[in-house]
Formats: C-alpha cells, structure tokens, sequence
C-alpha cells in the first residue's frame, strides 16, 4: 500500500486487488460468522427510503472513474443478447447508448424519478434491499448482474449476493464494482475500517460465503496509474464471479 500525500488515502500497489482473492478458500474462515451487529452497523440507521427521498443526479466519482466504469460496464460486463439486472440502480447504469442489443436491462435501485431518468433500463422496480433483500424475480432470469458503488451500503450482503445467484442463469456472472468514495454514514462498519485490499477480499468473501454456488472469483484494479506507480484519481476495482453451471 501507498499513502496519497495529499488525501491521507492508503491505496494499493499495483496487483495487491488481485492478490486480495484467494486461490485457495479450502483453509479461509467466514469472517462474517461473529460480531455481524457490527459489522453490518452503520452510523445513520434510519431506513434508507428517507436517506434517498431526493433523487441525486449527480456522479459519485470523478470523470475518469465515470468513463472506467462505462469501459468496463459496456465491453466487457455485458453482451449482445444478454438478459441485465442493475442492482441498486440509478439515474445511470454506465452503458454506453446503443452499444449492445440486450434482450432486457432491468434496474433495481431507491428511487423512481432517478430510475425513471435512466435511458438504458427496459424496466425498474423501487425497492430497499437493506430492508428485504429479497429480489422480485425469477430463477435463472439473467445473464448479467451488476452492483456498481454500492456494495459498501448493503448491510445483508450474503443474503442478497445468494438471491443473485438465484436469479442468474447457470454461467451467468456478477460484477461488483466499487471505489473507495462513499456516504460515510451509510456505509457498514466493516468497509470504514478497512483499506481497498481489504474491501476486495471482502466482496470475495460476500460471494464465496453466500451459499450462492459461486466460482472462479476474480478482484482486478481497474484504476488508472501514472506508469506502474500510484493510482491517478478515484480508484475503480472490479469483483466477478460466475455462478456455477
């Protein structure tokens, strides 16, 4: 890790996300199995339909992390002819207009008028998943899911990454995408506490962890650097896994 002289931010060296997985998760323990309460706490626990009421039109990292996400959202993440959930959705999903031919692009997220704004979605449902993490749809619905800077609001994670794969097809994949720029109140007292390798070991944790037959767990650093040194800008990092077939 290296500090940023001038934010105080620990960020990784290049291929410590990477490394951050393990190969082996035949010795890992569950980390989650003591002291969830806190965990999972968070220092504003009202319900999160308050927390989001007023729809934010805004990005929550900068333009070069934006155009990160809609790089990695458009070429790599999603398919032509893919089934998509956007989960914890918002006015934008990163998906460059009319780059791929998707049978369906749903979006799950907290409020309508953001969701409603969102060209790429073919459909939306409102729901708060923290308090019911259990997602309105079918089995084997999906092809693609994403989850993208929000993994760290979520304060039933297991449940809901084994209701992902509940509705992904067999081979079907999920992509968690995150940075280390939050709602400090509203993030789980696990993710404040910890640096990036730490969030990316996590989320691998979250997915092997759920019950939800999930493999080949994958974390890489999406971030842009100056040559092979110190993250330039807001830091993106990717966590996938596929769900077993």
């Amino acid at each position: 890790m290296t500090t940023d002289k001038k934010t105080g931010i620990a960020l990784p060296d290049l291929g410590e996300i990477e490394k951050a997985i393990p190969k082996d998760w035949s010795e890992i323990d569950n980390p989650f199995e003591e002291d969830s309460k806190t965990m999972f706490g968070r220092l504003d626990s009202q319900p999160d339909s308050v927390f989001y009421t007023d729809p934010r039109f805004v990005e929550h990292v900068d333009t070069n992390a934006v155009q990160i996400l809609t790089d990695y959202v458009t070429n790599e993440a999603v398919h032509d002819g893919d089934s998509c959930l956007d989960l914890c959705s918002s006015w934008t999903s990163h998906l460059t207009p009319s780059s791929k031919k998707l049978t369906r692009f749903a979006g799950l997220g907290m409020n309508s008028n953001e969701l409603e704004a969102n060209g790429a979605l073919t459909d939306f449902i409102v729901q708060d998943l923290n308090s019911k993490p259990k997602l309105p749809y079918e089995d084997n619905s999906f092809d693609t899911i994403l989850c993208q800077l929000s993994i760290d609001y979520l304060v039933a994670p297991l449940q809901l990454l084994k209701e992902t794969s509940r509705v992904l097809k067999p081979g079907g994949k999920v992509h968690i995408l995150f940075s280390n720029r939050l709602f400090l109140s509203k993030a789980v007292g696990l993710w404040t506490g910890a640096d990036d390798v730490d969030h990316a070991y996590y989320v691998g944790c979250y997915l092997h962890f759920s019950g939800g037959d999930y493999t080949d767990i994958a974390a890489r650093d999406l971030s842009t650097r100056n040559g092979k040194k110190m993250i330039i800008g807001d830091p993106v990092y990717v966590v996938s896994a596929t769900k077993k077939v």
